[in-house]
């Protein structure tokens, strides 16, 4: 049988990358499981698969995640681990030293209400500017995509920053951007999702052990990561240079790990966080999350590895 898996080809899903580059989830789902895996540039694009049918997992960002749960009625996927908090910021033109700065100027996110894209709108919101999901208002937000595309156009100067995923926004760093808000810190405990592990629910009701041996592959790339953060690093770049045909320079990979911290843990409580702000940016209706994490298969082994459970 075969297991068609979806990431992006960004830092902040450094799980998938090192899990395939040193082939945990191979070995862990075993030669009788075909292991098909697709690089998306959004979270958006994996949802359009995920609901089309076309993909039986993938690591996608909260909002993606909430947007599939709510187009489906709820039918359509269930959160089965955490992957990655934190790696999103603010990079602006070095001129710019204040959020009132901003206004009039073009801002990129990956793609209109991604993760990144709801950030950026909802805290352009709490000071005081607009935003239109057509690129108007007081600050006009451009969605670019594939996210280094958007690195291009800033060193180019043809918009003034852009909230980005690592690596895209250590990139804009070091093309002589400078970071106004890092996510972390508008988060109260400085943790926030940024990458979950999704399943579609019929996957799931089928081929349990399936999705067990896939979670296997996900808990080993994360502990490879915290154990060997030098090696995850090469190995999570070695699979980027497959993917894109060129790899990042290695400082940028250490600096995009430096912003992350690779956890099993969902972080749930600020899922629902996630949702009421895409909501009140008006990117999504108001929607109940009870039901979308199944966290039992991940517990399961997290406790007979002994390492921490988590929670929904």
């Amino acid at each position: 049988m075969t297991l068609r898996l979806g990431f992006l080809a960004n830092i902040t899903h450094a799980s998938a990358l090192v899990g395939l580059d040193k082939g945990f989830f191979t070995k862990d789902l075993g030669p009788d499981v075909t292991l098909k895996t697709t690089d998306f540039s959004s979270g958006t694009q994996e949802t359009t698969a995920l609901l089309a049918g076309q993909l039986d997992a993938a690591y996608v960002g909260p909002n993606p995640a909430i947007n599939a749960w709510q187009k489906s009625g709820g039918k359509a996927i269930k959160i089965i681990s955490g992957a990655a908090s934190g790696g999103a910021a603010l990079v602006v033109k070095s001129s710019i030293s204040s959020v009132s700065q901003l206004k009039g100027q073009a801002l990129a996110t990956p793609s209109l209400g991604n993760t990144q894209d709801v950030a950026l709108r909802y805290y352009l919101k709490q000071h005081g500017l607009t935003t239109t999901q057509t690129g108007g208002g007081d600050v006009p937000i451009k969605p670019i995509s594939p996210n280094s595309d958007a690195v291009l156009e800033f060193k180019s100067g043809q918009i003034a920053g852009g909230w980005e995923p690592a690596p895209y926004d250590i990139e804009m760093v070091a093309d002589g951007g400078k970071q106004l808000v890092n996510e972390a810190s508008l988060w109260p405990s400085g943790q926030f999702v940024t990458t979950n592990l999704v399943v579609s629910q019929a996957f799931l009701a089928a081929h349990a052990s399936v999705v067990s041996d896939l979670l296997k592959g996900q808990i080993e790339a994360n502990d490879y990561i915290k154990s060997n953060t030098a090696a995850a690093e090469t190995a999570a770049n070695a699979e980027l240079t497959t993917l894109l045909g060129k790899g990042l320079k290695s400082s940028v990979v250490a600096s995009s790990f430096q912003q992350i911290t690779f956890t099993d843990d969902p972080i749930a409580s600020s899922l629902s966080t996630d949702a009421a702000h895409a909501a009140a940016v008006g990117l999504l209706k108001p929607v109940t999350l009870n039901g979308i994490y199944d966290l039992g298969p991940l517990n399961k082994l997290l406790a007979a590895a002994g390492e921490s459970q988590v929670s929904s």
